[in-house]
């Protein structure tokens, strides 16, 4: 029996917790029937050993952007810098980046400023943004619906566990929420009750691994291989068959990241 083909639209392949065994985490996400995967470099200047990844492994794209909480620490990226890296064939996202105020409020305004260059960056690549977003709602809501109205551009809120507000806003956006572990933890009903009201053609899944784990693995190293628990949960939430879902999602990913699809697509003719 074939397993259903689903994404990991976000993990941290380049991170220490992978080194001994990255092949065999990504054969083991691939034997669960994670086709494709995402990996997000956080600073630009490791973006050749994530790049490198990425040539390594076919089932793997990349995206680079400089983290909310490493804006203060690392030089502030250009525009410039963002579309020339997205010159490369596998590079298929503008990010992460956003704002965190839960550990990072202290450097509120770096944040904002190296957002509205990844905006700016998505803006003129065609490229998704990918949002990191953390007790900082009302002012991710008023950049990204500023960027919106100066130059429409596509984006996807990674590991949705904000309020509902946020979620109205993005996709009243047209943007995409994405589902990580924290979907699946037994205590986040609030937050899976604001999934099951988005349409489902706007949902992605993504493991955040090492990060955040879903039962049964929780509180261990996560991996793509797992993006397979949450999407089980995500089937649930929405009432669909795993193989639905997986579909669905699928679809949704290849609409969002359009151009890991068509890469995908040219090395299959």
């Amino acid at each position: 029996m074939t397993v259903p083909h689903i994404v990991d639209s976000h993990c941290h392949l380049d991170f220490p917790d992978f080194d001994e065994e990255r092949a065999a985490v990504i054969d083991r996400a691939v034997a669960a029937g994670v086709a494709r995967m995402v990996t997000i470099c956080t600073k630009l200047r490791l973006e050749p050993q994530v790049r490198a990844i990425a040539e390594t492994y076919d089932p793997v794209f990349y995206a680079a952007g400089t983290h909310p909480m490493s804006a203060a620490d690392e030089p502030l990226v250009s525009t410039a810098d963002l579309v020339a890296l997205a010159a490369h064939p596998k590079f298929v996202g503008i990010g992460e980046s956003g704002l965190d105020y839960h550990y990072t409020a202290d450097t509120a305004e770096i944040q904002k400023t190296s957002l509205k260059i990844h905006v700016e960056a998505a803006q003129e690549t065609g490229l998704p943004l990918i949002i990191h977003n953390r007790a900082s709602d009302d002012d991710m809501i008023e950049i990204l619906s500023a960027g919106m109205a100066e130059k429409p551009f596509s984006c996807v809120m990674h590991c949705f566990s904000s309020s509902e507000k946020l979620a109205h806003a993005a996709l009243d956006m047209g943007f995409y929420l994405s589902m990580s572990g924290i979907s699946a933890f037994p205590k986040s009903s609030d937050l899976r009750d604001i999934f099951a009201k988005a349409p489902v053609d706007r949902i992605l899944v993504e493991t955040d691994s090492p990060y955040l784990a879903p039962p049964p693995h929780r509180g261990k190293r996560n991996e793509p291989a797992y993006t397979a628990h949450t999407a089980q949960v995500g089937a649930d939430v929405f009432g669909l068959s795993y193989a639905d879902f997986a579909a669905q999602t699928t679809a949704n990913f290849d609409r969002l990241f359009s151009k890991a699809a068509a890469w995908q697509a040219e090395a299959a003719a």
